[in-house]
């Protein structure tokens, strides 16, 4: 199976057969083993073991730490990351007392995985994973580059900045001048063209065998072609694979050596492990979320799990003779690009590296170092891509800083420094805005005035202590304020005594109402809210019709723009059980996205809501809205219509092709659409023209119209209909209004009559829309 043509990507495992599966598993597994083998010996020459272990170290990450951990993708082995902590050990302890540290590093795991201390990678930001990510990217970069030209003075596999050779990353990349060997730069050359070609020609791409396969089937041949053409073409053993020769798995196993028992009461060995362990379950653990976010599939893996998995191997590793293992970003990552559906692969390239060091190390030994260079160099790009760095640029100066300072310091120390250094600004960053911006502040309009409404955070620790305190201090005196933990679970004791201070001395001084809420019961700070949020006798009797106007105004600002007031309805449930006293009469129509209490953002008890389809008046909907007023004392009656209304539809479309009944199935809308057509003027249907052949964008216009005018003439109705409503609106008592709802935007035309004492309503005029603006929009659209 090939990868997709646009993504670069193979399908997902779950669209794959369980024979498709198996393919990609073994194809990566192969590629992943041509990359580990110089990796394992290369680290395990920078570490000052035997190179024998690396090789151990990379079979037990793969067969034992690959069949129990729980990640499809991740790959373990030897880790770069551990050559300064290993080189040390072995150093300071010998080598058989250094594999006893290895298994105890082990056992500390499998305590740190039952412990469930894999959950740690959750509190490490992204910005610094995806440096990790970047970082390991631009390292494989730099250090392969001399590999790539024949420059192998530096181990593969070596990933600290400062060299054996006494060398740098940066310095050695321009030695690459002076120690240009032409064989292996042309191998490694061409195996980079071809890898490239491989990505970025769909034809070639659609070639059964992996570019990796063909990229070492090329450098050995071309490795064999070259021999004959002097030293400085000829590529010698200095710029191959060296595997130690064994005679068989006998030969193998007789050269394993096994930890010094006699030393596990040695507290130095004892210091050892607990060091290992340590490094080693923070650079899997990192390494193992890193991994995660290549994975196309976006699967999580369980870090507990890992932990175990990993401690498991190690205890193995060091048992056989192998320095530690980790989770490994770049195996895992050559591993995914590779098309690995599960697991098998990572456990498949284990049993490779096995049975090729003790039946083919000669054949290995064949293999230029220059053409596996190009395989990393094209997971550096990959890893590092020009792309990842544009996002992180665009995620603005709090992702891009800690991310940034994580690459470099990675780069110019090792990864772990790095990733303590990348943790440290982003703190920083985390701190600034915790202190600069710890609470959100809304100054809220309810029934009975302005509120100001601070929401603590979730976590209201001692940083926050003076900020709290400087904004409750700039509190106007005679501010009715409302201070909300419903998200806070934790409260700093000397923040809460604070916050008693202010409750009982500070608020009462200054004469401010203060409302609370949320708190815990253990904090002792009980519920009370002294604000008014919904509708009582005392407010609809001092409330005149033009405030009710501006409160549905407002409301409709709020729910337009998306900032609705917090409104807690078992409190307004409670309050409003023993009688309502309502502040307006809403008309509106039964359509699903017109609900009167939301699009006002009003709370129970606020107004009385009268529907009926097309919003028009019957003697039942003037009864109700009669009780409303003249009984429970509502100060305005609004007449609420909306854009793409249904029943003005019909009746325009009734009206337009003068048909009887819209639909049979509708027996009693007949007298809803002759009510809508007698009040508006649809004069304009009667052209030349059929409204049926209106291109739509006209169509929806005159249906908008017709709903305004709709609107206009059913406020006119009212008063002219209903005496008692006329005679509350001759005396001032109430006001009625039009208004039409846009339900694509949320907001609302208000059409205010006279009486309020602002804009008169508009006076009934010909309909207006442009009908010529309307079809040329249409057109263009459809071109």
């Amino acid at each position: 199976m090939s990868p997709d043509r646009l993504t670069g990507r193979f399908p997902p495992t779950t669209e794959a057969e369980p024979r498709v599966a198996w393919q990609r598993d073994l194809v990566a597994s192969f590629v992943v083993f041509l990359v580990a083998l110089p990796l394992c010996l290369g680290i395990a020459l920078a570490s000052g073991a035997p190179l024998l272990s690396g090789i151990i170290s990379g079979v037990v990450g793969g067969v034992v730490a690959g069949s129990l951990s729980g990640s499809q993708t991740s790959v373990s082995g030897p880790a770069a990351g551990l050559t300064a902590v290993v080189l040390a050990q072995i150093s300071t302890l010998g080598f058989e007392a250094f594999l006893l540290a290895v298994v105890f590093a082990g056992v500390i795991q499998l305590g740190l995985g039952v412990a469930r201390a894999g959950t740690l990678t959750a509190f490490v930001p992204t910005s610094v994973i995806k440096g990790l990510l970047a970082s390991i990217g631009v390292i494989l970069i730099l250090k392969q580059i001399p590999h790539l030209f024949g420059r192998d003075t530096d181990p593969e596999g070596d990933m600290a900045f400062e060299q054996p050779d006494r060398e740098n990353t940066l310095s050695e990349m321009l030695q690459v001048v002076n120690d240009l060997h032409y064989g292996a730069a042309l191998i490694g050359l061409v195996s980079l063209a071809l890898l490239v070609a491989w990505d970025r020609i769909p034809w070639v791409r659609k070639i059964p065998i992996p570019a990796p396969l063909v990229v070492v089937l090329f450098g050995v041949l071309a490795a064999i072609g070259l021999s004959g053409f002097g030293e400085m073409w000829a590529v010698s053993g200095d710029h191959m694979v060296q595997v130690p020769i064994v005679d068989g798995f006998d030969g193998l196993t007789g050269r394993l050596q096994h930890p010094d028992l006699s030393r596990w009461s040695d507290s130095a060995v004892v210091v050892a492990g607990v060091t290992i362990a340590i490094v080693a379950s923070l650079e899997t653990l990192l390494n193992l979320e890193a991994v995660d976010k290549l994975d196309p599939e976006q699967r999580s893996s369980p870090p507990n799990r890992e932990l175990l998995a990993q401690g498991a191997g190690n205890i193995v590793s060091g048992l056989l003779g192998g320095i530690p293992i980790t989770a490994v970003i770049v195996r895992g990552s050559v591993n995914i690009h590779a098309g690995a559906a599960t697991k098998r692969s990572a456990i498949l390239h284990g049993v490779l590296l096995l049975g090729s060091v003790a039946a083919l190390p000669t054949l290995l030994n064949r293999i230029p170092l220059a053409c596996l260079a190009a395989i990393l160099l094209v997971t550096g790009f990959r890893l590092a891509s020009p792309a990842l760095f544009r996002s992180m640029w665009a995620g603005g100066r709090d992702q891009f800083t800690p991310f940034l300072a994580t690459v470099v310091a990675i780069v110019l120390t090792d990864p772990l420094v790095g990733l303590a250094i990348g943790m440290v600004i982003s703190l920083g960053f985390i701190l600034k805005r915790h202190v600069r911006r710890p609470f959100r502040r809304a100054t809220e309009r309810h029934l009975d005035g302005e509120l100001l409404h601070i929401m603590l955070p979730d976590q209201l620790s001692f940083l926050l202590h003076s900020s709290l305190e400087r904004t409750l201090r700039e509190i106007p005196r005679g501010s009715q304020v409302l201070l909300d933990a419903e998200r806070t679970e934790y409260i700093d004791p000397d923040v809460l005594a604070m916050i008693r201070d202010f409750r009982d001395v500070i608020a009462p001084a200054r004469r401010i109402r203060l409302s609370m809420k949320g708190f815990l019961a253990n904090y002792q700070i009980d519920d009370r809210i002294l604000y008014v949020d919904y509708s009582t006798r005392e407010l609809q009797d001092r409330i005149t019709p033009v405030q009710v106007l501006d409160i549905l105004r407002e409301g409709n600002t709020r729910f337009s723009s998306g900032q609705r007031l917090h409104r807690d309805l078992t409190r307004q449930l409670d309050a409003t059980a023993s009688g309502q006293h309502p502040l307006a009469v809403v008309l509106s129509c039964i359509d699903s996205r017109t609900p009167a209490e939301m699009v006002f953002d009003l709370g129970l008890g606020d107004i009385f809501s009268v529907r009926l389809a097309g919003n028009v008046i019957s003697d039942r909907a003037l009864g109700s809205m009669e009780y409303g007023c003249a009984l429970a004392g509502a100060r305005l009656v609004v007449v609420l219509g909306h854009t793409r209304c249904g029943a003005v539809t019909a009746a325009v479309e009734q009206a337009g092709s003068r048909t009887v009944a819209v639909a049979s199935k509708c027996q009693h809308l007949d007298p809803i659409l002759r009510d809508i057509q007698r009040g508006v003027d649809l004069r304009e249907l009667d052209g030349v023209e059929p409204f049926k052949t209106w291109l739509p964008a006209r169509k929806q216009a005159f249906v908008d119209e017709v709903a305004r005018r709709n609107v206009l003439s059913v406020v006119e109705q009212i008063p002219k209909t209903s005496s008692t409503l006329a005679e509350l609106l001759a005396d001032r008592r109430i006001a009625i209004v039009g208004v039409l709802y846009d339900v694509s935007t949320g907001s609302m035309e208000f059409m205010i009559d006279e009486a309020l004492g602002l804009e008169p309503m508009p006076v009934q005029a010909q309909l207006s829309v442009d009908h010529r603006a309307a079809d040329h929009a249409e057109g263009r659209d459809q071109g």
